[in-house]
């Protein structure tokens, strides 16, 4: 859907069991292999747009070193990009599947230099909070939040599992 989008160069990269199979079906694009570190930071900061396919992902670490980098996302508007990318100001949601509208995205932010730019110094600004001590002390108020909330006993739901065990 990507390999032919005016003005882009599709770059994958990672490696994996699939890899064969993806340099056949897209002989344009660049296969950069497994990069760490300074190497991977350097791929990502080179950027134009970094695209999130993914259906399945929940903390998106990819997604937030791409938006670190001042690099807009495109990426499908199902599990973890929800909570990182601001639609029409961080980058693109797609509805996952929608391959046409994830290809109309893409060539929206490679169309125009202007808003992939605001897109990118909008990407960048939102994570600058999101440290791991930051995290971690939000994820403890949620809990803090839940052990305080005094919902009496009575009107908690209790489940049984398969086993027999009241949850």
């Amino acid at each position: 859907m990507l390999a032919d989008v005016p003005g882009s160069r599709l770059v994958i990269v990672g490696d994996g069991p699939q890899r064969p199979a993806l340099e056949d079906a897209l002989p344009d694009a660049v296969f950069t292999g497994f990069l760490g570190g300074e190497e991977l930071a350097s791929a990502v900061a080179s950027f134009d747009l970094f695209v999130h396919p993914g259906e399945f992902e929940t903390f998106c670490q990819t997604i937030q070193e791409a938006m670190a980098s001042g690099v807009p996302v495109v990426a499908t508007g199902r599990g973890g990009p929800l909570d990182l990318v601001e639609n029409s100001r961080t980058g693109w949601l797609y509805e996952p599947g929608d391959l046409a509208a994830l290809r109309a995205r893409v060539a929206d932010l490679m169309g125009d230099d202007a808003k992939r730019r605001a897109f990118a110094a909008a990407a960048h600004a939102s994570v600058q909070g999101r440290t791991w001590s930051a995290l971690g002390a939000e994820l403890v108020q949620h809990y803090e939040a839940v052990l305080t909330a005094n919902v009496p006993l009575a009107s908690r739901t209790t489940s049984t599992t398969p086993q027999g065990v009241a949850l």
